[in-house]
């Protein structure tokens, strides 16, 4: 590169000689040189950035190109060794009683190596007849790419879909031997099981995970090689939960609910003897997960564990559990129930008038939202979150389940006196069916707080004393009387005394407030009364009964007899001997 010079010396001697400054001829040359120098750096920095742009741009394509390659075809196998570090097993999961819920079985996978396919077009075809779900152009343009060696076709098959797949007589579709997870009862148990799928896969094994439920809360457990033939016991009773089922279903159908759920629990150990959500789905083909509308529309919405709702009247009975538990009340204390009840512009009215006052145990029997807020009012807001959350309301349940470690309840944003007295007869505060089921087994069970537990007990679990024996034995009477006075009278069975509680809340709307017309009603109940074994939650999410001249939505009319055929129905596959009404009364006359 020849460099100009600031001074030319023939320019210079030119300058002088007519009379002009030498100096501005170097300064001159001097700004030419920096603009030269600054359009060369600006040059190769443009040059530099094109060059970077082109090679992200170029990146980007190979990307975008290689995910949409990966998305419209089957997975490929990487390599053929990978094949040996694959374990497809997966230990048994059963009901308490050693019955199978889910295992696995010996299936085979269908591949293609297209080198090796004599006449592939025709073989696209044959398998379009056999899959209804296959193009057999877009499988033949498949077979025929000289870029493709490898294609899966079907992770699984039935033994009828390989004896017709033999059939063709194409050479290069092969089948790899592998385990899938199935569920022999179907639909039974879907929202407990939750469901199983393959990850890993290579030709000869493929590697089985849960996805849901049981499944993938103890996958460790079941995918532990150790403990591969040792199955997994549950505390599900699978002739229980069939029947709660059918009852369940049928109820719902008549009823013409949006949904249904029943939680069975035993009182003393915890466990969840039979949990129904419905609609359901079948674990073997479980539906993807909803896109659009409401989230408990969908089958995979586990109403039981992930459904938080204001539940209603239930939860009078934690209220005058409480006033009893602290001496503020006894069953025969009177309570004033003049109404409506008011509180700035909130008004609490009862269903129906009850006269001035009503006993703490009519409070129970008639269902008196104002008599209930009474019996809080002076016990405050502080001590009934503690009591509340003692009973673990306020927090999520326990279970052994993957759902209901996500799912929590919604509580007052400021636990003010009108909270108080809403809360005390179901609004305000939401909870779960599973909740409310373990919140009853502790009123009844001597006072003993119960966690519930999918896992087959050989205990009684050394719960937390949460009340104490007497009153526990004084909501036993009063959850008694319940059902032989008051709301649940259709609860009345021959030879199972049930005790219980009714519940019809408002559901809340879409935009704030509530429905008119629709209603969550829910019959907590306890049985034996007498003697309680056993808590059985129904709820029903927008049930209605139009038998009679008017259509009728409250829980006495629809929750409370679908629970009552449920305990007609399960109380034998139990083991309860049936024991007259006469026989209960008088073993309440005698604790009291």
């Amino acid at each position: 590169m020849i460099r100009t010079p600031l001074r030319p010396l023939a320019r210079i001697l030119k300058a002088r000689a007519s009379g002009e400054n030498p100096d501005h001829i170097e300064q001159e040359n001097l700004r030419l040189r920096r603009e030269a120098a600054r359009d060369g750096a600006r040059n190769r920095a443009e040059g530099r950035l094109l060059a970077l742009s082109l090679l992200f741009m170029a990146a980007f394509v190979v990307l975008g190109a290689r995910m949409g390659l990966l998305a419209a075809t089957s997975p490929l196998e990487l390599s053929r060794g990978i094949s040996e570090d694959i374990s497809g097993a997966r230990a048994d999961i059963v009901d308490r009683h050693g019955r199978v819920l889910a295992t696995n079985l010996a299936t085979h996978a269908l591949y293609a190596e297209t080198r090796r396919m004599v006449d592939p077009v025709r073989a696209a075809h044959e398998l379009a007849h056999i899959f209804p779900d296959i193009d057999g152009t877009r499988m033949a343009a498949r077979f025929t790419d000289p870029n493709r060696r490898f294609i899966w076709i079907r992770t699984r098959l039935s033994p009828e879909q390989m004896q017709a797949v033999h059939d063709i007589g194409e050479p290069g579709l092969m089948f790899g031997p592998r385990e899938m997870r199935l569920y022999p009862n179907g639909r039974m148990a879907a929202h407990v099981l939750g469901g199983a799928s393959f990850g890993q896969q290579g030709v000869r094994a493929a590697e089985i995970i849960g996805i849901a439920g049981v499944e993938l809360y103890h996958e460790d457990r079941l995918r532990d090689p150790d403990q591969a033939d040792q199955p997994l016991e549950l505390a599900l009773d699978l002739s229980v939960q069939a029947a709660v089922t059918e009852v369940l279903e049928g109820g719902k159908h008549m009823l013409n609910a949006r949904g249904a759920t029943a939680v069975l629990m035993d009182v003393h150990t915890g466990e969840v003897i039979s949990l129904v959500s419905l609609p359901d789905f079948d674990p073997n083909n479980r539906p993807p997960p909803p896109t659009e509308g409401e989230p408990a529309d969908s089958p995979l919405f586990n109403r039981a564990v992930q459904g938080y709702y204001e539940l209603g009247s239930v939860m009078k009975a934690f209220a005058v559990a409480q006033g009893l538990d602290m001496g503020e009340v006894t069953p025969a204390t009177m309570i004033d129930t003049r109404g409506p009840l008011t509180f700035g512009r909130f008004r609490i009215r009862d269903f129906r008038n009850y006269g001035p006052q009503l006993s703490v145990t009519d409070v129970m029997v008639k269902s008196s939202n104002i008599g209930t807020a009474r019996i809080m009012q002076p016990i405050g807001a502080t001590a009934q979150r503690e009591f509340l959350d003692r009973f673990g309301f306020l927090d999520s349940m326990p279970l052994e389940l993957s759902e209901a470690r996500r799912a929590r309840p919604l509580l007052p944003d400021r636990w003010s006196e009108l909270s108080v007295m809403t809360i005390s007869y179901g609004h305000g505060m939401s909870t779960s069916p599973l909740a409310l089921a373990a919140g009853y087994a502790t009123l009844v069970n001597g006072g003993r707080k119960i966690a519930p537990t999918l896992l087959k007990q050989d205990q009684v679990q050394p719960g937390a004393q949460i009340i104490s024996q007497r009153t526990s034995d004084q909501m036993k009477l009063m959850l008694h009387q319940v059902v032989q006075e008051g709301t649940a009278s259709f609860a009345r069975i021959p030879g199972y005394p049930v005790g219980g509680k009714t519940g019809s809340a408002d559901k809340p709307g879409p935009r704030g407030g509530y429905m008119d017309d629709a209603v969550l009603a829910t019959f907590a109940s306890v049985f034996p009364s007498h003697a309680p074994r056993f808590a059985l939650v129904v709820t029903l999410d927008e049930p209605v009964d139009t038998t009679g001249p008017e259509p009728r939505r409250t829980a006495g009319w629809t929750a409370v007899p679908v629970s009552a055929e449920i305990i007609r129905r399960v109380g034998p596959l139990l083991g309860l001997r049936p024991v007259s009404l006469d026989v209960a009364n008088a073993r309440f006359e005698q604790g009291h």
